[in-house]
């Protein structure tokens, strides 16, 4: 009995460091490093553009947190929109670009989309290009 006892106390004592641990570094002197994006806009409206010529414009951002932001993936919603970005890390205070690059096919009012992943709290931002294909 007395063994099941001491057992008993030693991992209520182990609990009781670890939780101690783990709450002191969540205190507001020892914070989590983060990357995080500051964009310049998010939406982009080309206005009228000419069937089968390309329209391109690059979103710009900064990275506004304390850690390495890194794109891990982008993807446009269609294949006639194709997405650059910037591959390398972007430390705290650099700049970084998704340039979206838009070939209308048909004439009409058109909304497409490239999704960035990252390592930011949030994961993914949303961008967006508009516009309307003349003849």
């Amino acid at each position: 009995m007395k063994r099941v006892t001491f057992i008993i106390l030693g991992f209520v004592f182990a609990s009781i460091a670890i939780a101690q641990t783990l709450a002191s570094n969540e205190k507001p002197g020892n914070p989590l490093r983060e990357a995080a994006f500051a964009w310049v806009q998010t939406s982009f409206d080309f206005g009228k553009i000419k069937l089968n010529v390309p329209v391109t414009h690059e979103f710009k951002f900064t990275n506004s947190g304390d850690a390495p932001l890194v794109i891990t993936s982008v993807q446009a919603s269609c294949g006639c929109t194709v997405a650059e970005y910037s591959k390398e890390p972007i430390p705290s205070g650099g700049q970084g670009f998704v340039k979206a690059t838009y070939n209308a096919a048909k004439a009409g009012v058109f909304t497409k989309t490239v999704t960035i992943n990252s390592n930011t709290q949030d994961g993914v931002v949303l961008l967006t290009i508009k516009g309307e294909v003349t003849n």
